[in-house]
């Protein structure tokens, strides 16, 4: 299923004819690799979401990718490029919110503006998809540079913090003390 926003359009001719869809069994090796290169490893070093220092070994698994897939009122948006994927967001309704999570550009095509449009459509895109009007996130609290992205995309600090897993069977800690802190922000789509 490919998604199109007519209120975007224009916003698709700067950004070189982008396109969304929902991500399918077919795309999980595609996504978990994706999702690793933006956050560990060498390769994240290309972009600044980058967790290279605090984290090593996978973020995420096909496996995993293909349950997110399978989960009720859970889809992984793609954004694609040229039909090649460069992004992808995990949006899961909760009650009466979403969550958003697993949000990444490709790194070397970071900091040109993708990231923003993107988001904007996942939360367009959770909003008409389930009718919630909230959108919430965590954020590794150490993170600065990254909460302060989301926060110029409107997201709050809540104030509420969780540990970080230290033992999740497949990413190491760099450092000690890591945590999550929740964001929130009120959709007005």
């Amino acid at each position: 299923m490919t998604l199109q926003f007519p209120d975007l359009q224009t916003e698709f001719v700067t950004f070189q004819h982008l396109s969304f869809r929902h991500a399918s069994n077919e795309d999980a090796e595609v996504v978990a690799q994706l999702v690793n290169s933006a956050y560990r490893g060498e390769t994240s070093r290309q972009g600044w979401t980058t967790e290279a220092d605090l984290l090593e070994g996978s973020r995420i698994f096909a496996a995993e990718v293909l349950e997110i897939i399978a989960a009720r009122d859970s889809v992984i948006l793609l954004c694609l490029q040229e039909q090649e994927i460069i992004g992808c967001v995990h949006l899961q309704k909760n009650d009466d919110a979403a969550y958003l999570g697993m949000f990444v550009v490709r790194p070397n095509l970071q900091g040109n503006g993708i990231g923003k449009h993107f988001m904007q459509t996942a939360e367009q895109h959770a909003h008409k998809l389930w009718g919630i009007n909230k959108i919430w996130m965590t954020v590794i609290s150490v993170r600065e540079e990254l909460i302060a992205y989301y926060q110029r995309r409107g997201y709050l600090r809540t104030g509420r913090f969780k540990p970080f897993p230290k033992d999740n069977g497949k990413e190491q800690m760099l450092v000690d003390n890591l945590q999550f802190e929740e964001m929130e922000k009120k959709l007005t789509v």
